[in-house]
Parts: C-alpha cells; sequence; structure tokens
C-alpha cells in the first residue's frame, strides 16, 4: 500500500467520523425536544457506515499489491423506538393524562458514542501524521 492509498482511507474515515460527530451532537441537543415540525418528540438518528472499495485506478492498483477499502456512510436513519413517557403534567406538551412524549434519545449512550467517534477521529489523524513522517523520512534518505 502507498502512502497516498493511507491518505485516502484515513481521510474518509474522517469524513465518516465528523458525520457521526455531528449526528451525535443533534441528538445531544434535542435530547429535550418535546415538539418538531413534522409532530412528536425528535426521534434519534443513528449512522451506518460500510466500507467501500477506493476509486477505480487505486483500486485496479490495490489488486495488484492487496486489497485496499475506504469507509463511508450509507444512510443516516431515525430510531424507530417509541418515545420515552413522561410524567409531567404541567408542560405545555403533556396529553391529557399529564403524561409528556420525550424523545428516545439516551444521553448516556450519547456520550460513549461520541467519545467512541473521537478516539476513532484521533486515530486517523495519528494515522495520517504517522505516514506523513514516513514519507518525509524517506525523502531525506534520498537526499
Amino acid at each position: 500500500m502507498d502512502i497516498f492509498t493511507t491518505f485516502a482511507i484515513s481521510s474518509s474515515a474522517l469524513k465518516a467520523q465528523k458525520i457521526r460527530l455531528d449526528t451525535v451532537s443533534s441528538n445531544l441537543a434535542n435530547a429535550e425536544t418535546t415538539s418538531t415540525p413534522e409532530g412528536g418528540p425528535y426521534k434519534k438518528k443513528s449512522v451506518y457506515f460500510q466500507s467501500t472499495p477506493t476509486s477505480f485506478d487505486k483500486h485496479f492498483d490495490s489488486a495488484l499489491r492487496g486489497s485496499a477499502q475506504s469507509v463511508a456512510v450509507t444512510k443516516i436513519i431515525e430510531d424507530p423506538d417509541p418515545p420515552r413517557k413522561v410524567y409531567n403534567p404541567s408542560h405545555p406538551d403533556a396529553a391529557e393524562d399529564g403524561y409528556v412524549d420525550m424523545p428516545n434519545v439516551d444521553v448516556l449512550k450519547e456520550m460513549v458514542d461520541m467519545m467512541s467517534a473521537t478516539r476513532s477521529y484521533q486515530a486517523n489523524v495519528t494515522t495520517i501524521q504517522s505516514a506523513k513522517r514516513m514519507a518525509q523520512k524517506a525523502l531525506e534518505i534520498g537526499r
């Protein structure tokens, strides 16, 4: 695998983790949103990744040397779980029985997901930095 393939794979992972972090932050920001323009409480969103082959020329080149895959976001879907019911008769969105439909966002799980995405992002930045240092050392050897 050449250095540019390393950059391509890590940069695709950085893009995917950025989308994951954006989705987690949206979930956290709307953890208490009981009314949306679509009606009802906010619904948690989840990001799905899939490995994808690199572009044709890189794929052809990697087929000669070994397989190289990148990562891509395939879809962002709303969680089908029902909203949480919280008893709060003074809330403006409370039903006649006093229960409010709250978003199905678990703040603790979202924080763990955010930490995982941050660590993955940092790992890919480290990979890019290491590949860059190796390229610089290779250039120094050639002098």
